[in-house]
């Protein structure tokens, strides 16, 4: 088969492998939509994994399910399905203490283009399939549910971690994709109001349509001062990071009121170390609490997403601002998601 690859840090290219096989409770499916995602840019040209040699990229899909095994019991071949980009061994020790996602070690449970080929192939491979897909339902857009694969549950799982609660005051810093769920989901979750971090004109548009009462545009001046000012010297209950680079956190720390919690889903793909200032964080007794993780995943997770946009709770095609079609256009749009223009969200490829 035929599949878009990382050769090695800072190269990629079109590549032949043996299709891929599978177990008794896995599947072989078949993609009909995908996206690239800046993480699969942070782990090609920063090299933030690691090296790796020949590996498929692409982690958000939706599929056609194509063979699966003798033990799958809810799926079958030529059925519609959504797969997330974390995919984890359920029986493990991990995934019984609650953290599936770190199922055989920390960040385990994402394998597709991590120590696996990903979804950027004629074929893919689904571990544990009735645990890890989703059937895409009936008059949901194929190209929408991409969107469910990583942008939705990372940008969700932000606000889980930050632990928002009704009339909680939040800032989410940086409104690609991700923050842009994050928005979405903290006016799901009852923010008041929603300070949302970003200067390009469209995602600031489609932030305010998700929720933000406020925008904050970095380029304007410092964030921590139009915060503070907005905000009265008080501050804000919860912080998402969605966006930024290592020195973000100490931003964060400085708009977060005692007793509040930040919630980074952020990929750091660069730097040895991130920078807590110790006055604001309380001289490490401010109650200012930090939480980074890795979202979810499974097929539970998926159909109740996937319920949000068949009941208009949520629309994710907001998100999708350039549109391939063909296997072959998926360089053209991670190459699209490297250079990220000013009026790029998200690129889709509808094969």
């Amino acid at each position: 088969m035929k599949g878009y690859a990382m050769l090695q840090i800072r190269k990629t290219g079109w590549i032949e492998k043996e299709c891929p096989a599978y177990g008794p409770l896995d599947a072989i499916v078949k993609p009909i939509a995908v996206s690239p995602c800046t993480s699969d840019i942070h782990t090609v040209w920063e090299g933030a994994i690691g090296e790796r040699h020949n590996m498929i990229l692409g982690h958000e899909a939706v599929g056609e399910v194509v063979e699966v095994g003798s033990l799958v019991k809810d799926f079958k071949p030529g059925d519609k399905v959504i797969i997330p980009a974390i995919t984890p061994d359920w029986g493990s020790l991990q995934a019984q203490g609650g953290y599936s996602m770190h199922s055989g070690g920390m960040l385990a449970g994402w394998k597709f283009s991590n120590f696996k080929d990903g979804v950027f192939g004629e074929y893919f491979h689904v571990n544990e399939a009735d645990a890890n897909m989703a059937i895409l339902p009936d008059g949901v857009d194929p190209a929408s549910a991409t969107m469910l694969s990583d942008m939705v549950p990372t940008g969700f799982h932000g606000v889980e971690l930050a632990d928002v609660q009704f009339g909680d005051s939040v800032c989410v810093i940086g409104i690609g994709p991700v923050g842009l769920m994050s928005v979405a989901g903290a006016a799901l979750r009852g923010a008041s109001r929603l300070y949302a971090v970003g200067s390009r004109p469209n995602c600031i548009n489609i932030a305010k349509e998700y929720g933000a009462t406020d925008i904050i545009n970095y380029r304007e001046g410092d964030i921590v001062e139009q915060i503070m000012e907005k905000t009265h010297g008080k501050g804000v209950d919860r912080v998402i990071i969605a966006g930024g680079d290592n020195d973000t956190f100490a931003q964060a720390i400085n708009i977060l009121k005692p007793g509040g919690v930040i919630g980074n889903v952020n990929y750091l793909g660069e730097g040895d170390s991130i920078k807590i200032p110790r006055v604001e964080w309380g001289c490490g007794m401010g109650h200012k609490t930090i939480r980074g993780g890795l979202m979810p995943g499974g097929r539970l997770r998926m159909e109740k997403l996937v319920s949000l946009l068949e009941t208009g709770r949520l629309d994710t095609s907001k998100l999708l601002t350039h549109k391939f079609n063909g296997f072959d256009k998926i360089e053209d749009a991670l190459m699209l998601m490297k250079e990220k223009p000013k009026d790029l969200i998200k690129p889709v490829v509808i094969i």
